[in-house]
């Protein structure tokens, strides 16, 4: 059996909402629970800084947004979970 892999994040720019939970969310803690899929999931705090601008503001939704998916039922065990500004090649590309 192929492994697939699945990239997505959420832009921590405020409080998560129902869209971001049946956009984003649900679908996601779906297809980690898949055995021959790979997902990586992010917090795109980066984007929210571009959009947001208060530093503050993307920390808190940050933090909000990490512990909603896994409230949902991410498994961190099973997933690679992170945020796009713990990867520092990001800014260099």
């Amino acid at each position: 059996m192929k492994t697939q892999r699945v990239l997505t994040g959420i832009t921590t720019s405020g409080t998560p909402h129902l869209g971001n939970y049946v956009g984003a969310i649900r679908p996601t803690v779906r297809a980690s629970r898949l055995a021959e899929v790979e997902s990586f999931y992010f917090l795109a705090d980066y984007h929210a800084l571009i959009k947001v601008g208060e530093p503050a503001r993307v920390q808190r939704s940050t933090l909000e947004i990490a512990a909603t998916w896994l409230a949902c039922g991410l498994d961190p065990e099973r997933v690679t979970f992170y945020r796009q500004s713990d990867i520092p090649e990001i800014a260099e590309l």
